[in-house]
């Protein structure tokens, strides 16, 4: 992961992240025969004047009311009876209208419904409307069209961090109205909505790929049903061959490179940007149907099962014939065989222990003396260490037969969300980052239903012991180092410093997740403490 400091600073009472945008600007207001639209100009009295008074004319004439969340394009009001706080901004829209919610500090959403036609070449994404008269207006665009700028959005969800923001391409979606009778050229007709969003930002690290990605993917898109075509920004060919398996359990059509592809794509509706609920979760209060992060897991079975079932028969494959190899150079050796196979099947009786490695900073330094008291304690052990180019299928497979899996904190225990409910997950957490431990994998690993463990190392347990004075903050107070800034945290704690584990004192965690398994699964303790 990455700027912890960030996000952590970011939700301190009272501080505010805002940018004001056109600030010297003031709406003017239209108002059509079936909804009204807006655009800017600078403000003068008179100006401000008129619309006081339009605006509350408007409440009574257009039968609308004005939010300023919808940003250009009024929608009728739901009856008082039918809203709900938990109820998405923009969840109800009327046709040729463009509604935007910028409530959220994480991401901006609009929607777009009616006559919706990408172009690229300019960034946009246009919504036509079609004019209550035939009046030729020439606006210094082609003859016929009326052109309103409407909005501008960065569909990536870290809003608040306006540094990786600025690398986010911008949309401008714009709405343009037009005579009866003219046509809009259209190379590709979807018949379905789009979701437009960004793959660019943090996407490389597995944290920011799930949390900021495929999470809000899934919380956006899951009601359409697999309906919808995802159109992306910073597109990756990379990214889509790691996540396709999860892209076909939401979208029955290939993605679409916005920049890519320079074709007219044309959709009745469009979702620009994602929603975000908190870290690798899915509140449910918010959702349709009442989805949970359960759900999301049930989408990774579905989604990596195929692969994993194809992945067991080769394996089976190649043990039969392996064994028939042996028999054919060896046909006294059949006992051995056998023996060899009862071994086997004694050992797949034992609660799987998965340890997730790394190899650089935050390496746990006596990995190997780790290994062998989980297995004196009775646990089967297996070491994984995933990297970028890991497939992600082989991995789920791993996390998803296991009972326990240990790991240092960082972006590879985002897979915590490939185990089974009930199973069991240590987070190793090094000095200095405990709240970051807590608010990224903690609080998310209880709400999947997992027994959460979390280890805090001692000043002696960490690499930094021998680097610094047994006095030093940086071994006494990690709090003080951390408000010096993110890039205190970043390269001291995260960056330079190891851990070599007290197994005498880690020992007691195992054993809690020994119990906590055997307890479940009426497993004998092999080992006595």
């Amino acid at each position: 992961m990455v700027h912890y400091h960030l996000h952590h600073h970011r939700w301190r009472k009272g501080e505010k992240n805002i940018e004001e945008d056109e600030e010297s600007q003031a709406l003017i207001i239209e108002c059509g025969s079936t909804s009204c639209y807006y655009k800017r100009t600078r403000p003068k009295l008179l100006s401000l004047l008129f619309l006081f008074i339009f605006s509350f004319h408007l409440i009574f004439s257009c039968g609308t009311t004005f939010s300023l969340f919808y940003s250009f394009g009024v929608e009728k009001e739901r009856p008082v009876a039918d809203m709900n706080a938990n109820t998405p901004v923009c969840s109800s829209v009327s046709n040729g209208t463009i509604c935007c919610d910028r409530s959220s500090i994480r991401s901006d959403i609009c929607i777009m419904k009616g006559d919706v036609r990408t172009h690229p070449a300019s960034s946009s994404v246009f919504l036509y409307i079609a004019r209550d008269s035939d009046a030729v207006i020439n606006y210094g665009e082609e003859e016929g069209y009326e052109e309103l700028k409407l909005e501008r959005i960065r569909p990536y969800t870290r809003k608040w961090e306006t540094s990786v923001m600025g690398s986010i391409g911008e949309l401008n979606l714009i709405a343009k109205k037009v005579n009866h009778g003219i046509k809009h050229h259209c190379d590709v007709w979807h018949d379905v909505p789009a979701v437009f969003f960004s793959t660019g930002g943090y996407t490389g690290n597995l944290y920011h790929e799930f949390n900021d990605g495929i999470l809000p993917l899934y919380i956006t898109s899951q009601h359409l049903n697999k309906k919808v075509v995802f159109v992306i920004l910073e597109y990756h060919d990379w990214w889509i061959l790691k996540y396709g398996d999860v892209l076909s359990q939401l979208s029955d059509y290939p993605a679409i490179n916005f920049s890519g592809d320079n074709r007219t794509h044309c959709f009745p509706e469009a979702i620009v940007g994602l929603r975000i609920h908190d870290e690798l979760t899915v509140d449910s209060s918010l959702m349709e149907g009442k989805k949970s992060i359960n759900d999301f897991q049930n989408l990774l079975d579905q989604a990596y099962w195929p692969r994993i079932r194809g992945l067991i028969q080769d394996e089976e494959r190649e043990a039969q014939e392996k064994l028939v190899q042996k028999l054919s150079l060896s046909p006294t050796s059949e006992t051995a065989i056998v023996t060899e196979r009862e071994l086997e099947e004694e050992q797949l009786e034992k609660p799987k222990l998965v340890i997730l490695s790394r190899n650089e900073s935050r390496e746990i330094t006596n990995q190997n003396l780790l290994v062998k008291m989980a297995e004196e304690i009775g646990f089967r052990v297996e070491v994984l260490m995933p990297v970028r180019t890991s497939e992600l299928a082989r991995i789920y497979r791993v996390l998803n037969s296991s009972d326990v899996m240990v790991g240092v904190h960082g972006a590879a225990l985002t897979q915590f969300l490939y185990m089974r409910p009930g199973s069991v997950f240590i987070q190793i957490i090094p000095l200095g980052i405990a709240w970051a431990a807590e608010t990224y994998f903690g609080e998310p690993v209880r709400k999947l239903g997992l027994k959460y463990i979390g280890y805090e190392i001692i000043p002696e347990e960490s690499s930094l012991y021998d680097k610094y004075d047994k006095s030093d903050p940086v071994l006494r107070d990690p709090d003080s180092v951390n408000a010096k800034g993110w890039q205190y945290t970043k390269s001291i704690y995260l960056e330079d410093q190891n851990v070599r584990l007290d197994l005498r004192r880690f020992r007691k965690q195992l054993v809690r997740a020994y119990d906590h398994i055997a307890k479940m699964k009426g497993y004998v303790h092999l080992q006595p403490w």
